[in-house]
């Protein structure tokens, strides 16, 4: 199964047998302890909570301490059986539903778990399958749908990008004029008949069509100005078969996840919205419907349209980061309709303050009316951890503060039970305190740190001198080739390596025979890289868990978590640091390892740090001051460490900004002043540095077309960035114009495949991107870090990059 060679294997949807059983979710929690919940009987071993207007968008699929994670890459090297894997799969389903039925939830949802992606799912659904992978009909079943989100040995994966602006990814459905629709995968419905064979009645969760359909691409040799939009006939028959197969199951609510509305969508787009929605009516007819919304607010004219749509019974949406849809709210909500308040925040760790939440739940009541006002979270429960009772490591006090998954749905319950009448006084007097305590703590607040970054608004922090003359110090000094080739930083994550780091922090071994485990680790990395011809080296990163929880474990303001997991994309889970308080840098971070590194070789070693938007991003951030504020104590914070790694001697310094563009707000009116604090944060982290010293940044999986001059203006000296994946869309940005000064490495091949390039593809692409870039700025370089892959797959690929670049190289020089 290493390289997922296409076999034929049990349908995607189909049910194992008597799956074995999880513990369930934790419903207690310091902040927040378990509300009560009275039953009544409805049959034979199966109880329902009074009914309760709360609902739950989307829940965490990867289990308590990443039980999916573990059986699927099993499943991948072929240890395990397909019954292996959908056993597990089965049993963290069922614990996330009685969690919720337990715990009073009235809209539980189904069709919220997946084996790799949600959006994959809807594209087996529609069986939008490209033709690469061979599949002609018939239900699909683990082979098809994973060699879509990994590849195989003859097909290359589907693109992946960014959900929104969260750090979730998605596998981008490929459409063209010449797809044929069908009902290809039964998951919905099958999902739907398990729980209700649990004796839970859930309700079935479909991305909705216009969401899928503008979350699309055109697929490769299509015109790029194809309308993904002209498909939405062609798609709605399949969603009308799941609709009425989801009726006879027994389906009472469907709710359809369309959160591409908080996007500033056209005249045109919005219509379609609306004649999508009545096309369906006849097959919704017997159904309620709810239409989620998520992640901002819903524009006007949006707003307009789906408070138009008759067929229509609730209409969710983010009250934690769309206030101003509260607005809209006030001034016209249909009669009649549910209104679905995503009050609990889906996004974030902290404890919801419940008083402030009841006041919301209050305010809406005087304008839908107190039986029209369903307790919601914001979006899914996908982007937090999964339960706060797993973890070990966090203080008392801290731990007070937060809420995970398991102990948002006991919020959600708790504020439903207080808006009907039956307030937990005791409850919501300690969370209070809490919410107090956080305020008042004295951890929180560093005053030096507020001055130093109320300081920085006094400059743009622009180095000194233009890119094009620093390049030409750098290149004396540095004497590279043409086509220089490097790779993104981290090397492969071994189970040994990651043993000694446990074994490490168990104090289980000394710090001397750590450091010298990592320094033969190092010599193994830097050793290879000189074989392979590597120009520009790096270290590996094997001291390093993950590349923003090594710094924040040496930040003053952050806490990290022993199982506070979420998932990034399949397998992949990350386990985000909380940024509670101010931030400093105690000591230097990585000056020790990357001096180390520089004295095993004569090559240009790397110094690699992540950057301030980046840890930014991918952590959970506190809310109690804007985030361009943490974002800039983190600047401060990795400035100091660059010029400390300059001081030491290390020539090449790595900034990644993996997550910049992730973080941009999904309405343009406020994309501004993002990118303004955002490339100002960066910027900040390497003003102070000589002409000679090289400035590298990193960026991947996501669309950057639309911010280059952004990416400009960072001003690093040279960036690479992830390309071969996503069909090298980022070179049309080059065809149409834009002149890029420094130095760039768009990727050469995906590191999140298996599958090996050969050296032939790889100078296809570097021809392609020559055809639009200087060969005096072009570096070649994978897309990404290998940390995922194994080493033989590692040394193949690379050798085959490096013969690639030097056989370009010698045609430039023939020519």
């Amino acid at each position: 199964m290493g390289q997922l060679a296409l076999q034929r294997l049990p349908p995607l949807a189909s049910l194992p047998r008597r799956p074995p059983s999880l513990p369930p979710p934790s419903s207690a929690s310091p902040s927040l302890p378990c509300a009560t919940v009275s039953r009544r009987p409805l049959r034979p071993g199966f109880y329902v909570a009074r009914a309760m207007s709360s609902h739950i968008v989307g829940y965490p699929r990867i289990g308590p301490k990443r039980e999916l994670k573990f059986a699927l890459e099993s499943f991948w090297d072929g240890k395990t059986s397909v019954d292996d894997l959908q056993n597990v799969a089965a049993n963290v389903r069922k614990s996330i539903w009685k969690h919720m039925a337990d715990t009073g939830i009235k809209y539980i949802p189904s069709n919220t778990f997946s084996y790799y992606d949600q959006m994959l799912d809807t594209t087996a659904m529609l069986g939008a399958v490209p033709s690469r992978y061979g599949w002609e009909s018939g239900e699909i079943g683990f082979d098809i749908y994973f060699s879509m989100a990994r590849g195989n040995a003859s097909a290359h994966a589907m693109e992946m990008t960014k959900w929104f602006d969260t750090n979730y990814h998605y596998i981008v459905p490929e459409l063209g004029p010449d797809v044929k629709f069908s009902y290809a995968s039964h998951k919905a419905v099958v999902e739907f008949k398990e729980a209700k064979a649990l004796g839970i009645d859930t309700v079935p969760v479909l991305i909705g069509p216009m969401t899928y359909l503008l979350l699309s691409k055109p697929a490769k040799g299509v015109e790029k100005s194809f309308c993904l939009l002209s498909l939405i006939d062609k798609i709605l028959p399949v969603y009308k078969e799941v609709l009425a197969d989801l009726k006879s199951a027994g389906a009472r609510w469907i709710q359809f996840d369309e959160p591409i509305l908080v996007m500033d969508l056209d005249s045109s787009q919005l219509q379609a919205f609306s004649d999508a929605y009545s096309y369906m009516e006849s097959s919704l007819a017997g159904l309620n419907v709810l239409i989620a919304t998520y992640f901002a607010d819903v524009p006007a004219e949006a707003y307009k349209t789906l408070m138009s749509l008759k067929c229509v019974t609730g209409f969710g949406f983010d009250l934690v980061r769309g206030l101003e849809t509260l607005d809209l709210i006030k001034m016209n909500f249909p009669r009649g309709k549910l209104l679905f308040a995503g009050v609990v925040d889906g996004r974030n760790i902290w404890a919801n303050d419940l008083s402030a939440s009841l006041k919301t739940l209050q305010t809406l009541e005087d304008i839908v009316g107190k039986e029209k006002v369903v307790v919601s979270t914001s979006c899914s429960l996908l982007h937090t951890a999964v339960d706060l009772v797993n973890e070990i490591k966090l203080d008392k006090e801290l731990k007070s503060w937060l809420a995970f998954a398991a102990q948002k749905v006991v919020e959600v319950n708790a504020l439903a039970k207080s808006f009907s009448g039956a307030k937990d006084e005791a409850l919501f007097s300690s969370n209070s305190m809490r919410q107090a305590s956080r305020r008042s703590s004295p951890r929180v607040t560093n005053a030096a740190v507020q001055q130093d970054v109320a300081a920085l608004k006094k400059s743009d922090h622009h180095r000194s001198t233009e890119v094009s003359v620093r390049l030409q110090a750098q290149q004396k000094k540095l004497n590279l080739p043409a086509l220089p080739t490097t790779t993104i930083g981290s090397f492969p994550q071994t189970t040994d390596l990651r043993r000694i780091r446990r074994e490490f922090k168990a104090k289980k071994i000394s710090e001397v025979d750590y450091v010298q485990t990592i320094k033969e680790e190092y010599e193994k990395v830097v050793k290879l890289q000189e074989e392979l011809g590597i120009d520009v080296l790096v270290h590996g990163e094997a001291e390093r868990n993950d590349m923003v929880e090594f710094f924040g474990e040496q930040l003053s303001g952050f806490a990290f978590t022993s199982n506070g997991w979420v998932q990034s994309y399949g397998s992949r889970c990350v386990k985000p640091p909380i940024i509670y308080g101010d931030i400093t840098r105690p000591k230097a971070m990585t000056v020790f390892w990357s001096s180390m590194a520089q004295k095993m070789t004569q090559r240009p070693m790397k110094g690699m740090l992540t950057g301030p938007v980046t840890i930014l991003n991918w952590s959970f951030v506190r809310n109690d001051q804007p985030r361009h504020e943490t974002c800039f104590q983190i600047a401060l914070a990795i400035k100091d460490e660059v010029e400390d790694l300059e001081k030491a001697g290390v020539t090449v310094i790595q900034i990644d900004e993996a997550a910049l563009r992730e973080g941009l707000p999904l309405r343009i009116s406020e994309q501004k002043f993002y990118l303004d604090w955002a490339v100002h944060a960066f910027r900040i982290t390497n003003c102070g540095v000589q002409d000679t010293t090289q400035i590298h940044t990193h960026m991947c999986y996501s669309n950057f077309n639309d911010i280059i001059h952004s990416i400009i203006d960072m001003d690093a000296d040279v960036i690479t960035i992830e390309n071969s994946r996503s069909d090298e869309k980022l070179l049309s940005v080059f065809h149409e114009g834009v002149k890029y000064g420094a130095g760039i490495g768009p990727g050469v091949y995906d590191i999140h495949s298996p599958r090996i390039p050969s050296t032939e593809e790889i100078a296809e692409r570097i021809n392609k991107m020559l055809a639009v870039l200087d060969s005096k700025v072009l570096w070649v370089n994978p897309d990404c870090g290998l940390k995922t892959r194994n080493y033989s797959e590692v040394k193949s690929a690379l050798s085959n990059m490096v013969a690639a670049a030097k056989l370009i190289r010698s045609q430039l020089n023939k020519s």
